[in-house]
């Protein structure tokens, strides 16, 4: 017994000493009005709306985790400022933050002209969609059975713009769907084939 608190007190050790990037954005007025969200090195990713919520859990590759931290690095883990002198209007208070056991470095910014920034907003832009989508599928399939097409549809454009990531994660609901009989042909139809598309894209 001794020995497994050991083993689990140093795994979760060894977890909050693994390198991470975290992003925030506060952008009052938009929808999600917060979003943060942490990416660990092995593609394990957490999604919040809310500071104190129950954060939703999904994974990306390690491929695309790493362009994330390759971004950071670029980006000196955040240690420079990146705001543009530039007067624009107010796009959401944005953090990049970096973790790595006792080092940790942030900067925010409204708008910044580096490329390398705009690049890695945008990894979190489609993961922040990515999360957006997995919870409003899950919603609609609990609560509003008939917007689950709508649901599906918002999901197939966000797959066909390369915009979807964690895509697996959606199996477990696309295959509820596809085998209950209690929601529309079409939409039975349609999670079907998503889920097959997504099993057969290596």
């Amino acid at each position: 017994m001794k020995y497994l608190t050991f083993l689990l007190f140093s795994l979760a050790a060894a977890a909050a000493d693994a390198p991470r990037v975290l992003y925030s954005k506060s952008f009052p007025g938009s929808t999600p009005a917060f979003v943060a969200v942490t990416v660990e090195k092995d593609g394990a990713v957490s999604y919040r709306e809310a500071p104190d919520e129950d954060p939703l859990k999904l994974r990306i590759t390690e491929s695309q985790a790493g362009e994330i931290f390759t971004l950071a690095e670029k980006l000196s883990f955040f240690k420079r400022p990146l705001e543009s002198p530039l007067k624009v209007a107010n796009m959401g208070m944005k953090t990049f933050r970096y973790e790595n056991g006792a080092e940790k470095s942030e900067v925010k910014f409204n708008y910044s002209q580096d490329e390398d920034a705009r690049a890695l907003v945008d990894w979190f832009d489609r993961i922040v969609e990515s999360a957006g989508q997995l919870i409003a599928l899950q919603r609609a399939a609990k609560y509003d059975k008939l917007g689950v097409v709508k649901a599906l549809l918002e999901l197939e454009s966000l797959r066909d713009r390369k915009r979807l990531l964690g895509e697996r994660e959606f199996l477990p609901m696309l295959d509820r769907i596809a085998k209950n009989e209690t929601f529309l042909h079409m939409a039975r139809v349609r999670a079907a084939g998503l889920a097959e598309a997504i099993r057969a894209d290596k």
